[in-house]
């Protein structure tokens, strides 16, 4: 059994009950988290809402290190692939393709940034300071993982928030069949 302390896994959601409950038990089957919320909320009645919540209330229900955002559509893969080394770093999620528009996935500064994702491994540290930014919407990258990795990502590094590498996340996770993760076996998924 592998034994996460430090990690709170969680999955936000208002529909699909079974479903969340599914992801969360196939995620907790073969490890040991510090905690583990299922937070049903009725109100998330659109992806503006949910995305809301996800930035500004989430964080009050973490009381460990990092949480584990999970999905019903993306959750724990291969619970052996984990690698401690994952909590040295704010977020890590799955890797995003690189962008075939002039917009996506691209930061305040128009640089390309290829590791997102909302099913990812974010700290209390990050989530706390994204929950005091006000949410810009911009055309593309709306989403809270465009908030975190896109839109508000340089403030969050000079806040001293470590982004992982994409040569880590493609280990981590995979929602997009790209060169770099073929045949990997990675720790989650979200979306396959």
């Amino acid at each position: 059994m592998l034994k996460l302390p430090n990690v709170t896994i969680v999955l936000l959601t208002n529909r699909d009950w079974e479903g969340a409950k599914r992801a969360m038990d196939l995620s907790c089957k073969n490890i040991e988290f510090g905690g583990a919320k299922i937070i049903w909320d009725e109100k998330c009645n659109s992806i503006e809402k949910w995305n809301e919540k996800m930035i500004k209330e989430l964080p009050m229900y973490i009381d460990t290190s990092h949480a584990l955002i999970i999905h019903q559509d993306g959750y724990v893969r291969n619970f052996s692939q984990w690698k401690d080394e994952w909590l040295q770093y704010d977020f890590i999620g799955a890797p995003w393709p690189l962008p075939t528009d002039d917009y996506s996935y691209r930061d305040e500064e128009g640089v390309i940034q290829r590791v997102g994702n909302s099913v990812s491994l974010r700290s209390k540290k990050l989530m706390d300071l994204i929950a005091t930014r006000p949410m810009d919407f911009h055309y593309g990258n709306n989403n809270e993982d465009g908030q975190i990795c896109c839109w508000n990502r340089k403030w969050l590094e000079s806040q001293g928030c470590k982004f992982a590498p994409f040569e880590v996340a493609i280990h981590f996770s995979k929602e997009h069949q790209l060169p770099e993760n073929a045949g990997l076996d990675t720790f989650m998924f979200h979306s396959l």
